[in-house]
């Protein structure tokens, strides 16, 4: 307690002898109130200087709340000097099982209803699926229906997944493909804390990569080496040339094809679309495409009835 004690006095006195850090990125690491991505005692300091003397608040301001009260406070300045000092628990963590408990977070693995196991991946300040969905429950427990003939899945008016050409050796690789009404069922297609993105999610990973709000905001095949850097490198499931692919963002997007509206496959190895939440018309919805022979980002809307992958994306 005395060693706490003496260690927040010579915070404060530094604190106020006007010593301000500043802050400078928008992705942050619980506790680095200064942006340096170090954790240490000069965000103590800067945190102090925010509490009594108006200094800088630190960006984004969650970073300085690291006992995940809300708050950003002289405690979590004690939290951080206990934690660089004696051994106290890591920002973001006060129960100590090593999960953070507040703050922005990307686990590396996430689990689905039916015990799959996805490869997850940050881009920006985004927290998305490294695979494509395989879940055949809804999120509650209840089945999805999996349906293989050809003129009831062009009818359905209901959620229902299948397997591209029916063949469940796809799955391993490609995942599985979900119509629209699976996308928005109630019962929750995603994980428990995720959840399926929208057009604005997608459009700000975009943007993360590289696109101009111009082309983020038109349809069709859009940007310019964006889609190169979500796909799989190489042609082990691309098609040759797999143009522009450096998969530098670690999505690893899969040429998983499609299901038409007719019940039909197409595109394996060639294309992949990914289903958005949002609408783009009452029988329509976003959905974002990449192929084989293009580096850019398709934006189109697509019937309900169409069958595509799914990418979840953490809450």
């Amino acid at each position: 307690m005395h060693k706490k004690r003496c260690l927040l006095s010579l915070m404060i006195f530094f604190a106020f002898t006007g010593l301000v850090m500043t802050n400078t990125v928008a992705a942050y690491v619980c506790g680095d109130s200064n942006g340096d991505q170090n954790v240490n005692v000069s965000d103590a300091v800067n945190i102090i200087n925010y509490v009594f003397v108006g200094g800088e608040p630190p960006v984004p301001m969650e970073a300085g709340d690291c006992n995940c009260d809300g708050n950003c406070n002289i405690s979590d300045a004690v939290a951080i000097i206990n934690f660089v000092f004696i051994g106290g628990y890591e920002p973001c963590d006060p129960n100590g099982d090593g999960i953070p408990d507040c703050g922005f977070y990307c686990p590396p693995t996430v689990t689905d209803y039916d015990g799959n196991i996805y490869q997850t991946v940050q881009i920006g300040d985004q927290c998305w699926m490294a695979e494509n969905l395989k879940v055949t429950h809804y999120r509650n427990g209840n089945s999805i229906p999996s349906v293989t003939d050809y003129s009831a899945w062009s009818s359905l008016t209901t959620g229902a997944y299948c397997n591209y050409g029916n063949d469940i050796s796809n799955v391993a690789v490609y995942g599985r493909l979900y119509n629209w009404h699976a996308v928005n069922d109630s019962r929750g297609l995603a994980p428990q804390g995720w959840h399926i993105p929208s057009d604005t999610e997608w459009k700000q990973l975009e943007m993360y990569l590289g696109m101009s709000q111009a082309d983020v905001d038109d349809y069709g095949w859009r940007g310019t080496n964006q889609g190169g850097q979500l796909k799989e490198t190489g042609t082990s499931h691309w098609l040759a040339p797999n143009t522009g692919a450096t998969n530098i963002s670690g999505f690893t997007a899969l040429p998983a094809g499609d299901r038409l509206d007719t019940g039909a496959f197409y595109y394996i190895q060639q294309y992949t679309g990914f289903w958005s939440t949002s609408l783009a018309g009452s029988n329509w919805a976003w959905n974002r495409g990449l192929a084989y022979n293009v580096s850019s980002i398709d934006r189109t809307g697509y019937l309900k009835t169409f069958g595509y992958s799914v990418r979840c994306v953490k809450d």
